[in-house]
């Protein structure tokens, strides 16, 4: 009869941390400064220099999750495969840079692709040409990938240690051979996982502005940084609220598409 009750601190929880802030988000991004019902900060993101950031981001994070995919999914099957990842050890490894600041990692990556950083402190020790790396798309690229894959790692993971052996060992005796094991039954039974890690990759890649600030060294906009200097440099909270619905809607229609994908994959992805 009262368990109910307990359920009212995440009840306030939800409304204080979530409802209120979005709608609040919400009455900024429909209102001018006077308060007076407007659309333009919404349609402000047709404006080139927003319209470029906007690209220039979703370009990133793409980019950023592909490699994270491709590079996560190999791993995970050397994970299921190893003495080691069933112990544990080696998902503790991966998970391991997490336990660390977020700006700390990305700051790390700025010493080593600098300038006069390690990456090329060795490039100059093997008297190899040096790179540009750092303030370059590239550079951003790098950091995301690095900051995000352990998400993109674990969920596919976990759905790889839940897939039963013995489906896997009736293919192979039904006479499908390696590549037809993995397209009909490891890849489509992995589907679920996958369209996680890529939900949990994909957004903070899009969203983010602190990678680009520091391994973009201010030069490469994103739309989270235009973003996060309308309601800090500029106080402009009206457009930043505006711009942030955009970036809502663009979250929530990838979020729709791999959900029909999740749905579909779990048993006819192939």
């Amino acid at each position: 009869m009262y368990k109910k009750y307990f359920a009212f601190p995440y009840v306030f929880w939800i409304l204080c941390g979530t409802i209120i802030p979005i709608g609040m988000i919400f009455y900024y991004g429909f209102t001018d400064r006077s308060g007076m019902f407007t659309t333009a900060n919404v349609l402000a993101i047709l404006e080139p220099v927003h319209r470029k950031a906007l690209g220039m981001s979703l370009l990133l994070s793409l980019i950023s999750t592909l490699i994270c995919l491709l590079t996560a999914f190999p791993l995970a099957l050397i994970l299921k495969g190893s003495r080691l990842g069933r112990k544990g050890f080696m998902v503790f490894i991966f998970v391991l840079p997490m336990w660390m600041n977020f700006l700390l990692r990305t700051m790390a990556w700025q010493v080593i692709l600098e300038k006069g950083g390690i990456f090329n402190t060795m490039l100059s020790y093997l008297h190899l040409p040096q790179f540009q790396l750092i303030n370059t798309p590239a550079a951003i690229v790098l950091g995301m990938v690095y900051d995000f894959l352990p998400f993109m790692v674990l969920p596919i993971y976990n759905v790889l240690m839940k897939i039963d052996g013995n489906i896997i060992e009736a293919a192979y005796d039904l006479g499908a051979g390696r590549g037809k094991v993995f397209s009909s039954v490891v890849l489509p039974l992995s589907v679920p996982g996958i369209v996680s890690g890529v939900t949990m990759v994909f957004v903070p890649s899009l969203t983010t502005f602190v990678i680009s600030n520091i391994l973009g060294g201010g030069k490469i906009y994103l739309i989270g940084n235009i973003i996060e200097q309308e309601f800090t440099t500029s106080a402009n909270w009206n457009l930043g609220s505006g711009l942030s619905l955009v970036m809502m809607l663009f979250i929530v229609i990838s979020m729709a598409i791999l959900r029909v994908l999740d749905s579909k994959g779990e048993g006819n992805f192939i």
